[in-house]
């Protein structure tokens, strides 16, 4: 193997952002005694933690594709990280992305890798060009809460629109992605489950801020507009839909700051409706202001009720 690595270590940036976070975010969750609906609120908190570990990967296989010749980077560097590449076997090269630390942010600590193999004869820039991206036992714990996840599994990346994200706004003014595939998530307590994903992100840059816009198009059972489905840890087949679109913003870490998303746990006849973009009063936030919780419309059976969760 012929390794080239690449180092990007600022700690006293990541230690200002750790303590700010840290800070600013509150540990607090409100709960519902009833174990039924206590299963609906694991899995909206579940899902968030597991897109925000998934967003973490695909900014870094943005970064390996972004690459220019002699490993230069096109657009910034995963910190933290190393990243090796392959010789050229059966027409494809191989890149490994291997963590040791926190994430540029510095609000989420990662181990292990993401393995990224494109063909070469693939310029990630060209409409329709995809590649082939595994996690292999990439764990990701959030600093803050101190929960963690590992995931495993293969993901297809499409690049739909063509265009690299670096070039926006200068040169193009969005860049549109499809990230497909499956992911065996292991939670901290131990339990694995398979998730199913179909997701579309929207990458712009509109008045310096990036924005990245998340649909669901994926399709199982009669349920469309689907981003994940698969068994929840309390061993529940469930169906996550995008009703929509889901608006994260880089002023705001990414955190959601619009969107919904609806929860269907149709054997156990409960689920959710999930509104983003709300504040600490369980406001919904305005202007260029950035979410703290998101709202939970729940129902079970004849039951519902309403609920405000801290972002995780």
């Amino acid at each position: 193997m012929k390794t080239t690595k690449i180092f990007r270590i600022s700690l006293l940036l990541v230690a200002i952002l750790i303590a700010g976070l840290t800070a600013c975010r509150k540990d607090k969750t409100t709960t519902i005694s009833d174990p039924g609906v206590n299963s609906v609120q694991n899995l909206a908190a579940d899902e968030n933690q597991v897109n925000s570990a998934s967003d973490e990967a695909i900014n870094d296989v943005n970064v390996v594709l972004g690459l220019k010749g002699g490993m230069t980077p096109a657009f910034g560097l995963p910190c933290h990280a190393i990243i090796d590449s392959t010789a050229i076997a059966n027409d494809s090269i191989t890149y490994y992305v291997t963590y040791h630390g926190t994430n540029c942010r510095g609000n989420l600590s990662r181990t292990g890798q993401v393995e990224i193999k494109k063909h070469i004869r693939t310029h990630w820039y060209e409409a329709g060009a995809s590649v082939i991206y595994k996690y292999i036992n990439f764990h990701v714990t959030h600093i803050a809460s101190q929960k963690s996840i590992t995931l495993n599994g293969k993901k297809t990346y499409t690049n739909v629109s063509g265009g690299l994200i670096f070039m926006i706004p200068q040169y193009i003014t969005s860049v549109i992605q499809k990230d497909e595939g499956y992911m065996n998530v292991t939670f901290d307590d131990g339990s694995t489950r398979s998730w199913q994903v179909a997701r579309q992100l929207t990458f712009t840059r509109p008045d310096s801020d990036f924005v990245v816009t998340i649909d669901g198009y994926g399709s199982a059972d009669n349920y469309n507009n689907l981003v994940i489905w698969g068994i929840n840890r309390n061993s529940e087949q469930f169906y996550i839909q995008i009703l929509q679109s889901v608006v994260q913003r880089e002023a705001c870490q990414y955190d959601p700051c619009s969107g919904q998303k609806k929860i269907s746990i149709p054997d156990k006849n409960k689920g959710a409706t999930l509104t983003f973009g709300y504040d600490s009063n369980d406001q919904p936030i305005t202007g260029n202001d950035c979410p703290t919780k998101y709202k939970v419309d729940w129902y079970k059976g004849n039951n519902s009720g309403t609920m405000y969760l801290w972002l995780p």
